[in-house]
This record gives C-alpha cells, sequence and structure tokens, in this order.
C-alpha cells in the first residue's frame, strides 16, 4: 500500500485539488484508491459525491471520525490535510506518511509560508529520520506567451520538449529548498481545467478535452517523481 500526504499549513494553496487529482489519476490506472479528508471543510469528499458511479471507483473515508484507520486493501492512499495543521496533529499524519507533497502557491505571502511550514515539518521525527520522503509543488502558475504557444504546439501533435522548472518568482524558494535537498516535483498550471473537473468529481485527466490534456502534461513529472524510488524511504523503495 502507498500511502502520499498533502499537506500545507498554509490555506487556499491547493491541497483537495491536487489530493483528488491524484485520486483520479491512479484509479483511472485501475488501481484501487482510497482517498482521506482530514479537513473540516470536506472538499474532497464532496469532490467524490459530484463524481458518477460510472467511473473508476475511490473510496472516500472521513479521517476526522473516531477511529479512523488506513485501508490495508487498496493500492493507493491519498491523505488531504487541513489548513492550519501543527503539532501533535501533523506529527500524527506523517506517520501514516510515505510521501509528503506541499503545494505553494506563486505569491511571496505563501512562500515565506511554506519555508515555515517545511521548516517545522523537517521536525517532525519520521521527517527527521528520512522515514518519509518530501516534494514541493508549484500551483496555480501564470503561463507565460511562450508556454501557452508550447500548449498549442503540443496540442497539434508536435513534439515539445517540456520541462518542470518552477518560474522565475519561486526563485528565493527554489534556492531555500535546494539547500535542504527538498525537490519541487512540479510546475502546475492556472487553469479553468480544474474547476470544470472539480464541479464534476472528475480529474483533470478525465475530462477528455484539448486544453485539460496540455494540463495534465504539466502533471507528468509528478508522477514520474511519485513512481520514481526517490519518492520513498529506503525501507519502502
Amino acid at each position: 500500500m502507498r500511502t502520499i500526504l498533502v499537506v500545507n499549513s498554509k490555506g487556499g494553496c491547493g491541497k483537495s485539488t491536487i489530493a483528488t487529482n491524484l485520486a483520479a489519476f491512479y484509479a483511472r490506472e485501475n488501481k484501487s484508491v482510497a482517498l482521506a479528508d482530514f479537513d473540516p471543510q470536506g472538499s474532497s469528499l464532496q469532490w467524490l459525491e459530484a463524481r458518477s458511479p460510472e467511473r473508476p471507483h475511490i473510496e472516500g473515508m472521513a479521517g476526522l471520525e473516531s477511529g479512523f484507520r488506513l485501508p490495508r486493501h487498496v493500492d493507493y492512499v491519498i491523505l488531504d490535510a487541513p489548513a492550519g495543521i501543527r503539532g501533535s496533529e501533523l506529527t500524527a499524519l506523517v506517520r501514516r506518511a510515505q510521501t509528503i507533497l506541499v503545494p505553494v502557491l506563486p505569491s511571496a505571502t505563501d512562500m515565506r509560508a511554506t519555508a515555515r511550514f517545511v521548516r517545522d515539518l523537517l521536525l517532525v521525527g519520521k521527517v527527521s529520520r528520512k522515514e518519509t520522503r518530501l516534494a514541493t509543488i508549484a500551483n496555480r502558475v501564470p503561463e507565460a506567451p511562450a508556454m501557452a504557444r508550447a500548449a498549442e504546439i503540443l496540442l497539434n501533435g508536435i513534439d515539445f520538449p517540456y520541462q518542470s522548472v518552477p518560474g522565475q518568482i519561486y526563485r528565493p524558494l527554489e534556492r531555500f529548498l535546494t539547500r535542504l535537498k527538498i525537490p519541487f516535483a512540479a510546475t502546475l498550471p492556472d487553469s479553468p481545467s480544474y474547476a470544470l473537473a472539480d464541479a464534476r468529481g472528475l480529474g483533470i485527466c478525465e475530462l477528455g478535452e484539448p486544453r485539460s490534456a496540455w494540463d495534465f502534461v504539466r502533471w507528468r513529472p509528478l508522477i514520474d517523481w511519485l513512481d520514481s524510488p526517490n519518492s520513498l524511504p529506503p525501507r519502502a523503495s
């Protein structure tokens, strides 16, 4: 069983969007998937309620219910953490995770908050002992005209050498994370595809529209990293 925790104490950074899209991707790949929602707002579970029963099944779990336990019968468990998490609550969630993903938005406020959160996260026992793997995701990044042109080229069937490199605005955070040997796993664009998918209980990989196809290409570096041994602690890889 693979456990992936999506977490940042800063609210509004897209944790639930990343969690639901990961769940949809793995379900589409014929993996058994559970999506555990620890957020009092219940965004991930609401997304599941909108999902058609004709789509690949994803098991929804309310993480805040007493007696919650990770399921052992699935291939992937995606954990959607609440905003403001810290202290013993953070430690308890980290104990459940093999891999931790930290989304961060392209604003100075978000980057400062994320840098503080990562410092706190590195003090959690399981992280400090390197018994879990950590990566960040540059999320909702505005696309430059050159990237929009690249999307047009790609969608017209011409190969384009895409690289996952954070935009210039992320350079200070990137330098901070590089010193800590924490990778940026992907750079995800700000796109209307996510709102369209969310309203229907879908991942963008399931929308089947040209724009969403390009948006999903931007997930490939993250998926590749999650599929690599670098995303797992030594004993699990």
